[in-house]
C-alpha cells in the first residue's frame, strides 16, 4: 500500500532568499541529508534545518492520512518485488523506486541495512544475510512542495523445522486391538508457524487433511500435532509417520520445504484367531492341520474323545472323527470344534465307500432273486 501523508515544509525558499545561502545548484544530497530523519513509528516527517539563517519551523500536526484525497494518488512509491519470502541467514534485495521526480528524496526504514536517505528516483535496500524475523520494511519519499508518502515491502522470513518426529501420547510399545490411542507429531523450531501444514499418514494413506495452527508468532516455535486412531488387528505391522510443510505460496520456494518424521511400527495385540472350516477334509497321507493366529502367536492343543492328541502328519482311515482345538492367548482363549473327513486316493471319503459298498450288494442280490 503506497499512502500520502501530511504535507511537510523543506524552507527552501526562506533558504534561497537569505543572504549567506549558496544557489540550489550546489547542494549535494550530502548536505541536505542530516536534514531528514526517517520515521520511527509513523511515516517520515522532516527535521527542522539545523542553518542558523533559518528560523525553528512550527510544530508539525501528527500524521493523518488523507484518504481518497487527490493528495494520495500522488503516492507513486513502488517496490520491486512488492513480496519477498527469504530463508534465514540468506540475502535479499529490494529496490523502491518513483516513475517522475515528484519528490525529492527517497528513503528506507527497516531494522537491518537501512541505505542513507537519496535524492534519486531508485533507492536500493540490500542486506547479505537476514537475521531478524519480524521486519516490515518501509520506503519512503518527501517532496518540496509539500507532502510525503510510503510504501511497505511484503517480507517473510521462513526456517525449516530443525526435526520433525512421530510417538504415542503416554504410551509406548504394542497397543491392544479394540483400543484407542493418540499418535502425536512434533515439529522443532519452525518459522511462521502459520504456514506450517502437518500432516499424518499410515502407510501411504494419509489420516485425514492437513492440520494447521492460527499462530500469528514469527520467531521460530515447537507444535505437537495430534490425531487419535482405533487400533485393529488389520493395523499390526503397519507404518505411521507425519510430514511437516511450509506453505509459503507462490513467492516461496518452488519446491515448498518439507520434513518427514521416522516410522513408527504399530504392534498390534489381539486374541486367538481360527481360520480353519468346522469339517475338514483330509486326503489319506496328508496333514491334519488348522491356521490358528493371535499376537502374541496363541498355544494350541489339540484334544479328541477328551485327549491330547498331536494331529497326525500323515492321516489314515483311522483319523477320522471329531477334534477340539484350543488356542490360549495373551488376550483370552478359544476353542474349535473340528470335524474330519479322510478321502481315499481316489478322493472319495470313507462315508462314500461305505455307501458305494452297500450299493453293490442290494443289486447283486436283486439279480440272484
Amino acid at each position: 500500500m503506497c499512502v500520502f501523508g501530511w504535507p511537510i515544509t523543506l524552507l527552501l525558499f526562506p533558504l534561497l532568499g537569505s543572504a549567506t545561502s549558496s544557489p540550489v545548484s550546489t547542494l549535494s544530497p550530502t548536505s541536505l541529508r542530516p536534514q531528514f530523519s526517517p520515521p520511527s513509528s509513523h511515516p517520515p516527517i522532516l527535521s527542522s534545518l539545523s542553518s542558523p539563517s533559518l528560523s525553528a519551523p512550527s510544530p508539525t500536526p501528527p500524521f493523518t492520512p488523507l484518504t481518497g484525497s487527490s493528495e494520495e494518488e500522488r503516492c507513486t512509491l513502488m517496490i520491486s518485488p512488492s513480496t519477498l519470502v527469504v530463508r534465514f541467514g540468506d540475502p535479499v534485495t529490494a529496490n523502491c523506486s518513483v516513475p517522475t521526480m515528484d519528490f525529492s528524496f527517497l528513503g528506507w526504514e527497516v531494522e537491518l541495512g537501512a541505505p542513507p536517505a537519496s535524492m534519486t528516483r531508485f533507492l536500493v535496500w540490500r542486506v547479505d544475510n537476514v537475521t531478524e524475523w519480524s521486519m516490515r520494511p518501509m520506503c519512503y519519499a518527501g517532496s518540496d512542495q509539500g507532502g510525503h508518502c510510503y510504501t511497505w515491502l511484503d517480507l517473510t522470513v521462513y526456517k525449516p523445522p530443525d526435526s520433525v518426529s512421530i510417538s504415542y501420547v503416554n504410551h509406548s510399545g504394542p497397543v491392544l486391538e479394540g483400543h484407542q490411542y493418540t499418535l502425536q507429531c512434533n515439529v522443532q523450531d519452525v518459522a511462521p508457524v502459520e504456514n506450517l501444514a502437518v500432516t499424518f499418514y499410515r502407510g501411504q494413506a494419509a489420516l485425514g487433511p492437513p492440520q494447521s495452527r492460527n499462530n500469528t508468532e514469527m520467531t521460530p516455535v515447537t507444535e505437537i500435532f495430534t490425531l487419535n486412531i482405533n487400533s485393529s488387528r488389520e493395523d499390526d505391522g503397519v507404518q505411521y509417520w507425519c510430514e511437516a510443510k511450509l506453505d509459503l505460496g507462490p513467492e516461496g520456494p518452488q519446491l515448498p520445504p518439507v520434513v518427514m518424521s521416522q516410522n513408527l511400527t504399530a504392534s498390534v495385540h489381539y486374541g486367538p484367531q481360527f481360520l480353519c472350516p468346522t469339517k475338514v477334509q483330509v486326503r489319506e497321507g496328508e496333514a491334519l492341520t488348522c491356521e490358528v493366529r493371535g499376537n502374541p502367536h496363541p498355544l494350541v492343543t489339540w484334544l479328541r474323545d477328551g485327549q491330547v492328541v498331536a494331529p497326525p502328519n500323515h492321516s489314515s482311515r483311522k483319523h477320522a472323527g471329531k477334534y477340539t482345538v484350543w488356542a490360549t492367548g495373551a488376550l483370552g482363549r478359544k476353542n474349535l470344534t473340528l470335524e474330519v473327513e479322510i478321502l481315499t486316493a481316489s478322493g472319495t471319503s470313507n462315508t462314500d465307500s461305505r455307501h458305494f459298498l452297500v450299493a453293490v450288494l442290494l443289486i447283486q442280490l436283486i439279480n440272484w432273486l
